[in-house]
């Protein structure tokens, strides 16, 4: 008898650890949104785009939870703070924050985590040198969003979307690609330890 699940496809990371359940899924996915909204208060203020560690947790969610459940869990957490929870950087919130200069960012995380999630799903997250190319792939989706939504709202040109919108975020970002990168693999190595001291008991 089959499970309902949100996910299908290959395993990730999650599944060595929970079993495959409707439950479990909407529980990581909820995780996957609250991690997001505590990594969003770890903020250095820029004007008009703060620094903040959510693209370490939208790397980090995608890669564990897979494609589904990743994407799934940016839409939640886009949700909650669009409804007034403040789970926005700066611990702001509402319809405001989607529509102003941010929120293209926000939107780039769903397809970000979705993004990185398939690429786990076909192993990409196992050695460092595929993890961090995930990441650094994961990390590009979500400027694609996020300055092209930027230049809309702000009007401003070519060279000032950039200047506001990616170069105070390129070391930042090679940085957090390089943690999740460091994280997500080695991770996996500990589990599949665990799980061969299982068998041999």
């Amino acid at each position: 008898m089959s499970t309902l699940t949100l996910t299908l496809g290959r395993p990730t990371l999650a599944d060595t650890v929970f079993s495959r359940s409707l439950g479990t899924d909407l529980v990581l996915v909820s995780a996957g949104a609250a991690l997001t909204a505590v990594m969003a208060q770890l903020a250095v203020p820029l004007y008009p785009v703060p620094i903040t560690g959510q693209t370490l947790a939208v790397l980090l969610v995608g890669a564990t939870l897979g494609a589904t459940r990743g994407a799934l869990s940016m839409v939640l957490y886009a949700l909650l703070g669009v409804v007034g929870i403040p789970v926005f950087s700066e611990a702001s919130s509402g319809l405001g924050v989607i529509t102003g200069t941010t929120g293209g960012y926000v939107i780039g995380f769903i397809f970000a985590a979705g993004f990185t999630g398939w690429l786990a799903q076909r192993d990409w997250d196992k050695k460092f040198l595929g993890a961090a190319l995930s990441f650094l792939g994961g990390t590009v989706v979500t400027f694609a969003f996020g300055l092209t939504w930027l230049a809309i709202v702000t009007g401003g040109t070519f060279e000032q979307v950039l200047a506001w919108g990616l170069y105070p975020f390129i070391i930042g970002g090679l940085i957090k690609a390089g943690i999740a990168a460091a994280i997500i693999p080695s991770t996996w190595k500990l589990a599949g330890a665990i799980s061969r001291k299982r068998n041999q008991e």
